[in-house]
């Protein structure tokens, strides 16, 4: 089965090759005879009801400097595409949901990984929340006295945007410290959405495992460890991967999840497990398939294709 291939991204000459998923993916589909045609979100267009896009094609290999070979930019009918990658990484703001409303439009006719749709309809904070039992105490919130009550209730928390990605915006208020008004007053002149509180999980030194899941079926983890004096464990911030494997109960918390991805059409997903607790499922772009494979010798990014080919067969 050759397939035609596009993947929407961030511009792919900027990208770490060493660590980047989508690379992984593209350089797996390209292995397996797979064309594949490159073009960014703002290069998205409708133009009389059809879903237009102006990129080009493109090789790549595993070469520093030389990973992407582009062809003459054109525009396609993303109709005509098998499968699309929805792949470029949040904010996920105003804009990015435009790009969800415009491939729901070829969706299921063209593959959209993941469904457009469901992603819009599960922004990241928000949809861990309906799993009741597996998160730790969460407030989402604008109201300054229900933050006020809830830090005094569990004194230690993490606050954070809504709406962030990649650790952005991640401040550990521990007991004691005075900031927590300027904070809040900070977080209210930038964000008009509200806040996450949770309540700070010491685990965290140990380390943040991300999961990935592939049709909502668990292929592997690694354990991402904050560096000294870091209460985030973002790769990009200082964290350090880590070989992991799964525990029993990381293997319960990816059963309850794991059907819902299914149903939602949600073929790659990137959990984030701190000690016991589920804190949050990565829909948009997830990471670390790159690590995980270094670690464990496998091809996450062969399972993905193994499930997209099963679709489109």
């Amino acid at each position: 089965m050759s397939l035609a291939i596009a993947v929407q991204m961030d511009p792919i000459q900027a990208i770490d090759i060493n660590g980047d998923s989508t690379f992984a993916m593209m350089l797996e589909a390209q292995a397996r005879g797979h064309s594949l045609f490159y073009y960014t979100p703002d290069m998205l267009s409708m133009l009389d009801g059809k879903v237009m896009a102006r990129g080009h094609d493109v090789t790549v290999q595993r070469k520093e400097g030389a990973h992407a070979t582009l062809g003459p930019s054109k525009m396609v009918n993303l109709a005509d595409m098998d499968v699309v990658l929805l792949r470029q990484d949040p904010p996920y703001d105003i804009a990015y949901l435009t790009t969800t409303w415009l491939l729901e439009k070829i969706h299921p006719e063209t593959l959209v990984v993941n469904d457009p749709t469901e992603i819009r309809n599960a922004p990241e904070k928000l949809f861990v929340t309906g799993f009741q039992g597996l998160m730790p105490p969460t407030l989402i919130s604008n109201d300054v006295q229900a933050l006020a009550e809830f830090r005094d209730e569990h004194e230690d928390i993490i606050v954070k945007p809504l709406y962030g990605n990649g650790g952005a915006g991640v401040f550990h208020l521990k007991p004691g410290d005075d900031n927590f008004s300027s904070l809040v007053e900070t977080f209210q002149t930038f964000w008009r959405e509200p806040m996450i509180a949770q309540k700070f999980l010491p685990d965290v030194r140990n380390g943040d495992k991300r999961i990935i899941l592939v049709d909502g079926e668990a292929v592997g983890a690694i354990n991402r460890v904050p560096a000294e004096g870091e209460a985030r464990s973002n790769m990009h911030v200082g964290g350090r991967a880590e070989k992991s494997i799964l525990t029993e109960r990381d293997k319960e918390i990816c059963a309850t999840i794991g059907p819902a991805l299914k149903e939602r059409g949600m073929i790659f997903t990137g959990i984030d497990v701190i000690g016991d607790y589920l804190t949050e499922i990565n829909v948009t772009s997830p990471t670390g398939i790159q690590e995980m494979d270094r670690f464990d010798g496998g091809s996450v990014a062969g399972a993905i294709w193994d499930a997209i080919e099963a679709k489109r067969a």
